[in-house]
């Protein structure tokens, strides 16, 4: 396809630029089989971040022993990315745009990208969980935001918008990821709550169909022994590492929940794709939440100690571990320090963080309603002895946790320049055979992952996921997309007694077929990969393709 060629040029170009600024390339080794990836991708973070986590800490991260470059986090139409493209370049190698989930832009505004052709446009492309899934080895992906968030969703499924939960949820049943762990249990089942179905599926009775161990707790988790493990642990998303304790005891830690992954996936003769996501630092990092940046950055450093202590024994695990994009623009000095940062100790940062013990998520959490406990929910955070003008502050705050978390940063001497995402490079951590040094670009990691595993995303792309359209009209047969049930669309293709019927999301088709004597015998496949609609074709794979006749 035009498009995907002008990609791999442009991936050639890259590699030819980062040649002529003598910019490290990946190295690479002969792998021994089966080959493992593990992706970990701390949502939202930053270097400056980092860094802070660091000195909370007091020594160093493990993150900081695997420290090999940078990337480039720009999307196909803004310097600075949302999530849901930014992710999408990490699992399929290729720019989007803003919201697009596994599926290809259709505005190109960042320099240096070919443009997009009207046929290419919201086309889903493969991603590199489903070309382990075709090479035969298992998968699994994690994240303590609900699974169906946008980073998550980008390595496991295909979609025009990011708040297309309903969609998403069933992509990924359907996907049969060996396992899965998080939060969004109400998007898996029809309910009261916001985000549960509004199509009527349930996919617990899928994954019960399916023969998943479903699990809700840490205990269930650890307990089990399962291959198929599908974990909910929250409606939506997880709590704070740093609140866990306190508002969730029963929900596994991340690092608990990747070293089960591996434990589980390990098993599996050919290999096994891991994705793991600490989806939090970046909702703390929207609210200016220094504590809750904080918490998430070291819940995910344990969580890639994990995975370095298992590559390390294997030998044969590519480990790649970064951030999708900055966010907050937040720094260690403010306008306290213009004068006197030299000679400000590092405790004059960190001291005033030490005394929280919540987020600001956590601590808002206890707050009674009439603000009768402010006091105590305000040291929760770290706000201790507070003056009398303090306190008005805080009991007239129309958003408190907005006032909150302005006035820790402010005792520790730091700033914010947005509650937005931010457009500078990121750390580039990476291990094992065949990992990435230097500067590189967010696209590239998607590539090396899949060249690791022994596929092209390209190529893999034209089995997955061919428009249903073009493929069958040219062999006879009629088609019509129906669209009387919003929530499920089907593709129906008829030609002479026998109607084909697709429906969208899910990895089946259909056949009846019409006898001489007026009998329909119905039979129900199973394919290779899911079907999906982007609001124009069908697409659908290649030996599903084949199939119809």
């Amino acid at each position: 396809m035009k498009f995907l060629k002008k990609w791999c040029s442009l991936a050639l170009a890259s590699t030819m630029v980062l040649s002529s600024l003598n910019i490290a390339q990946p190295e690479v080794h002969a792998a021994k089989k089966p080959t493992n990836v593990i992706m970990l991708v701390m949502d939202g973070s930053s270097n400056n971040a980092i860094t802070l986590s660091r000195w909370y800490k007091g020594e160093s991260l493990a993150l900081d022993d695997i420290l090999t470059g940078a990337v480039r986090t720009y999307s196909a139409e803004s310097a600075i990315t949302d999530s849901a493209p930014a992710a999408t370049a990490l699992a399929t190698g290729h720019k989007s745009n803003a919201k697009y989930i596994g599926i290809l832009p259709s505005i190109i505004n960042s320099p240096g990208l070919e443009q997009i052709t009207k046929e290419d446009a919201f086309k889903p492309v493969a991603n590199v969980l489903e070309g382990a899934k075709q090479k035969g080895k298992a998968t699994g992906i994690i994240s303590t935001s609900e699974i169906q968030h946008a980073t998550p969703a980008s390595f496991s499924a295909h979609v025009k918008n990011r708040k297309q939960y309903d969609d998403i949820a069933e992509q990924q049943v359907y996907q049969n990821i060996d396992v899965v762990l998080g939060g969004g249990l109400e998007s898996l089942a029809p309910g009261p709550t916001k985000k549960a179905r509004k199509d009527g599926e349930n996919l617990l009775s899928v994954l019960k169909d399916k023969r998943y161990t479903f699990v809700q707790t840490r205990e269930e988790l650890l307990q089990s022994q399962s291959d198929k493990l599908w974990g909910s642990f929250a409606l939506g998303a997880l709590a704070f590492d740093f609140d866990r304790k306190a508002t969730a005891i029963n929900q596994p830690t991340l690092a608990e929940m990747t070293g089960k992954a591996i434990e589980t996936l390990k098993k599996d003769k050919d290999g096994f794709f891991l994705f793991v996501e600490g989806s939090k630092v970046d909702w703390a990092a929207h609210n200016n939440d220094t504590i809750g940046m904080i918490s998430e950055i070291l819940s995910f450093d344990d969580a890639v100690k994990v995975a370095i202590d298992f590559a390390k024994e294997d030998g044969n695990t590519m480990i790649i571990a970064v951030t999708d994009h900055g966010n907050s623009g937040i720094t260690m000095g403010n306008a306290n320090t213009t004068h006197t940062y030299s000679s400000i100790p590092v405790s004059a940062y960190i001291d005033p963080l030490k005394k929280a013990t919540m987020t600001i998520e956590g601590a808002l959490s206890q707050l009674k309603t009439d603000r009768s406990n402010l006091v105590e929910v305000a040291a929760l955070y770290g706000l201790d002895n507070l003056t009398r003008d303090e306190f008005a502050t805080l009991n007239s705050a129309r958003n408190l946790g907005s006032k909150m978390v302005e006035m820790l940063a402010n005792r520790a001497n730091i700033s914010f320049t947005t509650g937005g995402h931010t457009g500078e490079d990121v750390f580039l951590y990476s291990y094992g055979p065949s990992k990435l040094t230097g500067l590189v670009e967010n696209t590239d990691i998607a590539l090396a992952m899949a060249r690791f595993m022994g596929f092209d995303l390209g190529k893999l792309t034209n089995h997955l996921y061919v428009p249903a359209t073009k493929s069958l009209t040219a062999k006879g047969f009629t088609t019509n997309i129906d669209v009387s049930d919003a929530t499920n669309p089907k593709y129906i293709a008829k030609k002479g007694t026998l109607t084909v019927t697709i429906p969208v999301n899910k990895n089946i088709a259909i056949f009846e077929q019409v006898s001489t004597n007026g009998e329909v015998s119905t039979k129900t496949q199973t394919f290779n990969t899911i079907n999906i609609y982007n609001g124009t074709d069908f697409y659908v794979s290649e030996k599903l393709l084949k199939t119809i006749q």
